[in-house]
């Protein structure tokens, strides 16, 4: 295993792979590119990557056919593939997966589901446990029954709220930036100045932070926020 892992996102459109390299690398990824399938094929063979990301509407070589050939593979049998299709045609995901696809998203998606998915199988490649609880201080969060609680106190949070708490709580002690959480917790490119994110936090705060004297989430000025313990 690579450290860190390395992932290889194959698309033919350039400003794609460009999204996706900067997010996955901002989550701690080695990320390396291909436009096509053969050049896909070539790349594999060089960077023996951990993961693979791979559209399935290519030119020279397309997804289903790429699969198949690493999958055909030794050297490339058991790397995790997620496969990538802009069409809702459930024939094209079954041929992906049949052809030995681990799993597949479709077009558009959020980023924090890919992240979740290629985290998932990575773990599962490698043998890594994944925890099933992330706390700071006296606030945890069970990422199996979703419930979150300070101290003896549950603490009921909507869907964005806990996908917020978690993010923050897996980068606890690290400064992540409203663009970082935009890409995270929505998956869009807003436009960075808008208030989203502060409104989310606000809420966020009113339930974690607010009835306790503690406080947990930290605003670091024209950054962006911290959950940290020791202030």
């Amino acid at each position: 295993m690579h450290t860190p892992p390395r992932i290889l996102a194959v698309d033919d459109t350039t400003a794609n792979l460009e999204i996706l390299r900067v997010r996955l690398e901002s989550q701690g990824f080695e990320v390396f590119t291909a436009a096509d399938g053969e050049e896909a094929l070539a790349r594999a063979a060089e960077l023996e990557p951990d993961l693979i990301l791979l559209d399935i509407m290519l030119p020279k070589l397309d997804g289903i056919a790429v699969v198949k050939r690493l999958k055909q593979d030794p050297g490339h049998r058991f790397v995790p593939v997620i496969l990538v299709t802009a069409k809702a045609d459930a024939r094209d995901v079954v041929a992906g997966l049949e052809a030995g696809g681990d799993d597949y998203l479709t077009k558009p998606f959020a980023f924090a589901e890919l992240l979740a998915r290629v985290q998932a199988l990575i773990r599962r490649a490698t043998g890594a446990a994944e925890p099933t609880r992330l706390s700071a201080g006296d606030l945890t969060l069970d990422l199996l029954t979703r419930k979150v609680q300070r101290g003896h106190q549950p603490i009921d949070l909507r869907p964005r709220e806990f996908a917020l708490l978690e993010y923050l709580l897996r980068n606890a002690g690290k400064v992540v930036s409203k663009t970082m959480i935009l890409s995270h917790v929505w998956g869009y490119n807003f436009d960075p100045s808008t208030n989203i994110v502060d409104v989310l936090v606000s809420r966020l705060r009113d339930k974690v932070d607010k009835p306790f004297a503690h406080k947990l989430i930290h605003t670091v000025r024209g950054v962006g926020y911290s959950l940290r313990v020791g202030e």
